[in-house]
């Protein structure tokens, strides 16, 4: 995908890989999901996939219990998802959703971060177009899985495309597909490394690497605010 989308994956696996950021943003998922449709995994999608994510990332699961059990509690802040969008420098296109107790801090902080590397937040909808909302399974690759095979065995369940990567075989599908895919992947017994709904760039942008440094403050800011769940960029 290029020497942007490398120099973006690498800085963004520095980041994450400080697991005292990713684990709350993880257990804030797991809760949110118990919280709303029930803490049996078996029954509820949303909490079964929050886990496989939480695992993915290597999260014990003494955490992966204690953020099921917090769904429970009468005194937990309710979370509210918001999405906003923004343009930050150099013209990069910005989707930013968030899991927030307080929303009006929320686009504050937001809005602060755009502002001060010369950016803005825009009125929601202005980038729907932009960015096209897929269900994504990462799979693992094993030699007996054809990849040709499983896409034509798939289609019937929503998938669009699949890509191979070295380790792993990736799965998309519109976003109104995310259950009967899974459901699907289920079916044939594949081990789904993680799944979830991404915006992916209809037009994606070659940045330098010049311009990369001066993007990635910004989305340094963004995506160290605990309230930040996902951010999606135009970046090639």
């Amino acid at each position: 995908m290029g020497r942007a989308f490398e120099y973006r994956r690498a800085a963004k696996e520095k980041r994450w890989d400080k697991m005292s950021k990713i684990f709350p943003k993880l257990g804030k998922a797991i809760t949110m999901a118990a919280k709303e449709g029930g803490i049996d995994p078996s029954t509820n999608a949303k909490l079964r996939t929050a886990i496989q994510n939480a695992k993915s990332e290597n999260m014990p699961k003494d955490n992966i219990e204690a953020a099921i059990k917090r769904s429970a509690q009468k005194d937990i802040a309710s979370f509210t998802e918001v999405n906003y969008e923004g343009k930050g420098p150099h013209g990069v296109l910005v989707f930013v959703e968030c899991a927030s107790d307080n929303p009006t801090r929320t686009v504050a902080n937001v809005k602060s971060y755009f502002n001060k590397a010369g950016g803005a937040v825009v009125p929601n909808g202005s980038m729907e177009f932009m960015f096209a909302r897929k269900s994504v399974f990462e799979i693992n690759k094993t030699e007996d899985l054809d990849p040709e095979m499983l896409e034509l065995e798939l289609i019937d369940a929503g998938c669009e495309e699949i890509d191979i990567e070295e380790n792993s075989i990736v799965v998309y599908g519109d976003y109104t597909a995310f259950g009967t895919l899974s459901k699907a992947l289920e079916d044939k017994n594949l081990e789904v490394q993680k799944s979830s709904l991404k915006r992916i760039p209809t037009s994606p942008v070659d940045f330098s690497e010049e311009q990369l440094i001066d993007i990635e403050k910004m989305l340094d800011k963004i995506e160290d605010d605990d309230d930040i769940q996902q951010v999606f960029t135009n970046i090639a």
